[in-house]
């Protein structure tokens, strides 16, 4: 069942501390692009995926093409992808030995959901981990 409670969320978003996006955009205009600054300036590392972009920088991070090119661990998956697309993004975060997936608002896969909580990570639909951070007025990571 993904998780819905605001204590579960603030758990999880307390207990992260590298994040990687999947679908992160190199345009200022784009959500993925504004999402990543404000979750690194709450302290998260964030590592930014997209092939079409991959070698360039987004707010000073290298950008990978594959989650499984990464190599450092991976807390949660944060992934700006349709929701009949995000299946893909979640095997590829239960590869990488990840913790949880959390995708974005309005994506929503359930049999990817079920895949990776069978695998043992956390689950997030149909949220913004950047509103959370806001709505549950959660202190900055470094602060902790």
């Amino acid at each position: 069942m993904p998780l819905t409670d605001a204590q579960d969320i603030a758990d999880l978003l307390n207990e992260t501390r590298t994040i990687a996006l999947v679908g992160i955009s190199d345009r200022p205009d784009r959500p993925s692009y504004g999402v990543m600054k404000t979750l690194q300036d709450h302290g998260y590392r964030v590592l930014p995926v997209n092939p079409q972009i991959a070698g360039e920088h987004v707010h000073g991070e290298f950008v990978w093409a594959r989650l499984s090119d990464i190599g450092v661990p991976i807390d949660m998956v944060d992934i700006f992808r349709r929701s009949e697309a995000a299946g893909e993004a979640v095997d590829d975060a239960i590869a990488a030995g990840a913790k949880a997936v959390w995708m974005q608002l309005a994506v929503v896969n359930e049999a990817a959901a079920a895949r990776a909580e069978a695998a043992g990570l956390k689950v997030v639909m149909d949220r913004c981990p950047a509103i959370e951070i806001r709505r549950l007025q959660l202190a900055p990571i470094d602060a902790q």
